[in-house]
């Protein structure tokens, strides 16, 4: 096994700010968003993106209302520039959007950037060159002010290029690349000297600073963002953006601590792809601020298509535990969990601010259905279980029978070693409850109300078949359900009592049919009774009898053990 040695590396300098503010800060309103899926996250990919797959991201990016979406490094790739001019003389960017393409600070390829861009009505070009002392000193060999020169050339070129095509909006944009491992000191000087070239083109100015690589905690990035927001000489004249990545697990929280911080705009992908562990995945965070009452300003509510488009364009699967967009998320298997959701979703008001345990968003604002909010395996309980027969087949189970059913289907689970779908619990309630109890059913009953000659009780006369032939029965209580009991006790000899009884209808209007559940005491041991008929005293009596025949069945079986 190889060394595992933490000494090798040395913790990210924190700053000094005594006064910091942004812990004090909240984010009330949404960032600008740009997405970078079609460059950043592009090139992250083991197979790049072909045209057809470029373009469904790029309609799926303006369906869901980003106005500023980078497109591609036209100067280094072919297949960038032909998709730049793809969408520009195929009309495809509505006059609301506005492309973005990458340049590094060389003439060559600022120039043919420019190129590509011929026609477009608004653009931002983004220029950008390392600024950290590991880039500085052992790539490029140059020191500060060597960086800089690159810097500025690289902004004077961007302005020239842009006033030989006046037709187009141009915005310009400056990235010290591995702002998040630069001198914070030096990453001011720096893009102040940027910002002093562009300040009289009249075009607007964004300073992009980008964890390149994530090399520290949120809070030490955030201290970064503000100290350069408070030290920079021109903070009035330009728009800071961030753009960071995933490689400690913090994108989303960099990027929120960020805004926090003073940043107005923001850079990401959809779902977080990108480079090595991703970028800040904009979904997560644009979801956040949603949870939070704040209009993340796109249009989230189809996730599905939103995962559909970019597990087809980018060739990954999601994870299903992935924030708010994972298949799993929202759905519960504990039983606990399951229990206090339906309870909460069942006092849930139209009206009222979103109270709902175990769920921070309403997975329906996301065309989730609560179908897959509960989901049954063997660490279910009966709150999950009585939720899918309530919400699938119209079953509102009392207690008694919640936890009952749920005993069963935990066996199941159990028993496959896995989970069990809402059709299979149907199914196993339908054997175990509804299907008539060794073929028992009901032939024909009258019942005759107010019989004087019984003190104004209930006389019912039934007739059932079983196993052994027709049976008929006479009793006479206070309702159907009480003389049928009455009746089997007098045939039998059984001693049964009604510990409860439910009915509800099975849907509406004329033709929906009544389901019934008994809760008998028969001989100091309990059965429960489930039947179903568009006649509910028929229903209900023939759940006494199911209820009634397991008793019977069960003490004829202990009777043909003992002999």
């Amino acid at each position: 096994m190889g060394e595992f040695n933490h000494r090798k590396y040395r913790p990210t300098p924190v700053i000094a700010i005594p006064d910091r503010q942004w812990p004090n800060n909240s984010i009330e309103q949404t960032p600008q968003w740009c997405s970078v899926d079609l460059r950043d996250g592009n090139q992250a990919l083991v197979e790049p993106m072909n045209v057809q797959q470029k373009l469904r991201m790029w309609d799926l990016l303006v369906k869901l209302g980003f106005t500023q979406i980078e497109v591609g490094f036209p100067a280094a790739s072919q297949p960038d520039f032909d998709f730049v001019r793809a969408l520009i003389d195929g009309n495809r960017i509505p006059d609301n959007v506005t492309v973005q393409v990458l340049t590094q600070a060389r003439e060559e390829l600022i120039a043919r950037s420019y190129e590509s861009l011929k026609g477009a009505k608004n653009a931002i070009v983004h220029v950008y060159n390392s600024t950290s002392p590991v880039q500085r000193e052992r790539v490029f060999g140059l020191d500060k002010q060597g960086i800089i020169d690159i810097a500025i050339q690289g902004a004077k070129w961007v302005k020239e290029y842009a006033a030989r095509q006046p037709e187009t909006n141009w915005s310009f944009q400056y990235s010290p690349e591995s702002f998040s491992s630069t001198e914070v000191d030096f990453a001011v000087e720096i893009s102040d000297a940027v910002i002093g070239e562009w300040r009289d083109s009249g075009s607007p100015i964004i300073i992009n600073l980008p964890a390149t690589v994530e090399c520290a905690s949120p809070n030490v990035f955030a201290d970064q963002v503000e100290w350069f927001c408070r030290n920079t000489r021109y903070r009035k004249d330009i728009t800071v953006s961030v753009h960071t990545h995933n490689d400690r697990g913090c994108g989303v929280a960099a990027g929120e601590l960020a805004v926090m911080a003073g940043a107005d705009r923001v850079e990401g992908t959809l779902l977080g792809n990108g480079e090595r562990t991703g970028n800040m995945d904009i979904v997560t965070m644009a979801m956040n601020l949603y949870s939070q009452g704040v209009d993340p300003g796109l249009n989230l509510a189809d996730m599905d298509e939103i995962i559909a488009v970019v597990e087809h364009c980018t060739n990954i699967p999601l994870h299903p535990r992935h924030p708010y967009a994972g298949e799993l998320v929202f759905t519960a298997f504990s039983g606990s969990h399951q229990d206090a959701i339906r309870k909460c979703l069942s006092k849930q008001q139209d009206d009222e601010h979103w109270q709902v345990a175990y769920l921070p968003i309403d997975p329906a604002d996301l065309g989730r259905s609560y179908e897959a909010v509960i989901r049954i395996n063997s660490q279910s309980g009966k709150g999950g279980v009585s939720w899918v027969l309530e919400n699938d087949y119209g079953l509102q189970l009392p207690r008694w029978l919640q936890i009952d059913a749920s005993r069963m289907v935990q066996a199941r689970a159990e028993e496959i070693s896995g989970e069990v779908t809402s059709a299979q619990i149907w199914e196993l309630f339908d054997a175990h409850y509804l299907q008539a109890k060794q073929n028992i059913s009901i032939q024909n009953f009258s019942v005759s109300q107010d019989n004087s000659e019984n003190g104004g009780q209930d006389v019912l006369s039934l007739s059932f078949s079983d196993r052994r032939g027709i049976t008929t029965l006479k009793g006479h209580g206070d309702g159907a359900i009480s003389a049928l009991v009455d009746a089997w006790q007098n045939e039998f000899g059984d001693k049964i009592e009604i510990l409860d009884y439910r009915e509800h209808a099975l849907g509406t209007g004329t033709d929906s049919q009544a389901i019934a559940y008994v809760h008998l005491s028969i001989n100091k041991q309990r059965y429960i009774g489930v039947a179903k008929h568009r006649d509910v005293i028929s229903a209900s009596l023939q759940a006494v009898l199911n209820a009634s025949v397991q008793a019977a069945n069960i003490s004829a079986d202990a009777e043909r053990m003992a002999s």
